[in-house]
């Protein structure tokens, strides 16, 4: 029969057992740790680890707009179109007749945004991921200003950090938009040719590091474009690249630029992200 001297004594026992488990190697419950770039901090991250999309870092944009560019899918918040699997974001585009509330598409795919959850002035963005491909399929991962505190598109700017058209998967690019509002507005990009294979075969990683008056972009720590030149109509330079942004996710399909799918496009079509990493500089 136990008294409450042995009953206490054997309760602290029991919790000794329970938190030396609890911190065993063995567990499976412990996260690598995660090495920062030389001079860089980290600040924010999703490394999909878990079953589902964490709502308290992502938005999901469902519309049929179009983009601007004349794209042809209806962007959706359903589990078809953007899931975690096997430790990995997964953007999907698909061929299929969808209706909603802003009329009838015949391809669906995610656009999934930080607004609001993840907004950022300066930094270093780095995200690992497997690209699509096909005829009129065009994958991006880029970033928009969270206020347009300098005018609409693109007085306020634009950073793609990276994209391709699904046509010339070794092809990369990397863009800023900015100068007046639409038509006036300006750009400036450069590219970055594979030696080999694809940018839809294998995971690369993709970054940008962005500083008061300078944006240089990397595929797999290699810098391949750098910018200090670029101006908004509304504001003196640093503008419009001095304010907070976002980051977009998404696989649009069809559009001015990448042309619409055909007989040879295979659905469907899937981005997957390993991880997104956002670091701020803790020195020049």
């Amino acid at each position: 029969m136990f008294n409450a001297l042995s009953l206490r004594g054997y309760l602290l026992l029991l919790a000794l057992a329970l938190i030396s488990c609890d911190s065993s190697p063995d567990s499976g419950e412990e996260e690598t740790a995660i090495e920062a770039p030389p001079g860089w901090a980290l600040v924010w991250n999703d490394e999909f680890n878990g079953s589902s999309i964490d709502a308290a870092k992502w938005n999901h944009e469902v519309n049929a707009s179009g983009g601007g560019n004349n794209e042809l899918q209806y962007y959706t918040q359903r589990k078809k179109n953007s899931f975690v699997e096997n430790g990995n974001l997964v953007i999907e585009a698909h061929r299929e007749r969808f209706m909603d509330v802003e009329g009838t598409r015949d391809y669906t795919s995610a656009r999934m945004t930080t607004r609001g959850r993840g907004d950022w002035k300066y930094g270093r963005f780095e995200i690992r991921a497997r690209l699509p491909k096909g005829q009129g399929i065009w994958p991006a991962i880029w970033m928009m200003p969270t206020a347009s505190e300098y005018g609409g598109w693109a007085a306020s700017g634009e950073i793609d950090i990276m994209e391709i058209i699904g046509s010339k998967p070794d092809l990369l690019h990397g863009t800023l938009h900015f100068g007046g509002s639409y038509p006036n507005n300006q750009s400036s990009g450069s590219s970055h040719q594979l030696s080999s294979g694809s940018l839809s075969s294998e995971f690369h990683t993709y970054a940008i590091e962005w500083k008061e008056g300078e944006i240089r972009w990397y595929i797999d720590d290699f810098l391949y474009s750098r910018k200090t030149e670029w101006n908004s109509a509304n504001a003196a330079y640093p503008a419009p690249f001095d304010k907070e942004f976002f980051m977009i996710l998404n696989v649009a399909v069809g559009g001015n630029w990448p042309g619409s799918p055909d007989a040879s496009t295979v659905f469907p079509q899937r981005m997957e992200v390993d991880y997104v990493r956002v670091y701020e500089a803790i020195s020049n």
